[in-house]
């Protein structure tokens, strides 16, 4: 089968995988065959404890230009209320993060989206999804679907309004109109902007710094943490920080963060 996902370890002890989408050719536009391999592959550098940041980017001159248009010409399509695209696939996550394409939240590595061309559709969705945007300032943004007749799909309706607010979020869905870095910046779509040859060299100093400086078992509790927030009160947010803020105590890491501080040396966390 073509690989139109690859992987890649970055990072001064490999500690990052660089997940790629590889089909150049097309602005690396969704296909079935990138769709299992992409979830296969993020399943699987999340299961590698020697990985601790995951960084998702596009080959070539674009992001994701959102689903294949030769596999939306296919009728029937599939049906995404079907089961095999709903059910939770462990029950030790929360099922709103185990959807169809809503499974990077459920991760417990932070996700960075390096965006280096064209992010329409669903390579929107897979932004919206990570952790944080990183992006070129040659990319553009797209909604893509009133513009193809379809809806707010996959949760972005959800998630576009708690990203950039309710009336930016109307607008990006209702016009589909074309969004420039800059605009993105302003409104909090992304996170930082960078020129196109300095975005990958950037995110992975970024990356690395998360990977060797900072306690990988509290990043993987405070994503946990941030992730659940949207479905909590502030008492109930404040009752689970109490219960983690109990375990970080008597944790390895703890123990560490607090030698290497008094000892001034590099960190040698574990995640335990």
């Amino acid at each position: 089968m073509e690989n139109q996902i690859t992987f890649t370890r970055a990072g001064k002890g490999e500690h990052i995988a660089v997940v790629t989408m590889n089909r150049p050719d097309k602005l690396n536009a969704l296909t079935k065959v990138m769709e299992a391999q992409l979830r296969e592959t993020m399943e699987a550098v999340d299961r590698d404890d020697s990985i601790r940041v995951v960084v998702l980017t596009g080959a070539g001159k674009g992001f994701c230009a959102g689903m294949d248009i030769n596999e939306l010409e296919v009728l029937p399509p599939d049906d995404i209320r079907g089961a095999q695209w709903m059910r939770p696939f462990d029950m030790n996550r929360r099922a709103d993060y185990q959807t169809r394409y809503g499974y990077f939240p459920a991760m417990r590595k932070p996700v960075i989206a390096a965006i280096n061309g064209a992010a329409a559709g669903l390579g929107l969705v897979f932004a919206l999804y990570s952790d944080m945007r990183f992006a070129s300032s040659s990319t553009a943004f797209s909604t893509a679907f009133a513009r193809r007749g379809l809806i707010a799909e996959h949760g972005i309706s959800w998630l576009l309004p708690r990203v950039v607010g309710p009336g930016h979020a109307a607008d990006l869905l209702y016009s589909a109109r074309k969004v420039l870095a800059d605009e993105a910046l302003r409104i909090g779509l992304v996170d930082r902007v960078f020129e196109p040859d300095d975005l990958l060299d950037q995110t992975l100093d970024y990356a690395d710094d998360l990977a060797r400086n900072v306690s990988p078992r509290s990043i993987r509790v405070m994503k946990r943490q941030m992730w659940e927030q949207p479905f909590q009160s502030l008492a109930e947010a404040t009752r689970m920080a109490n219960a983690e803020m109990f375990d970080s105590i008597q944790s390895e890491d703890f123990r560490e963060g607090v030698a290497h501080f008094i000892e001034r040396r590099q960190a040698n966390f574990t995640g335990k």
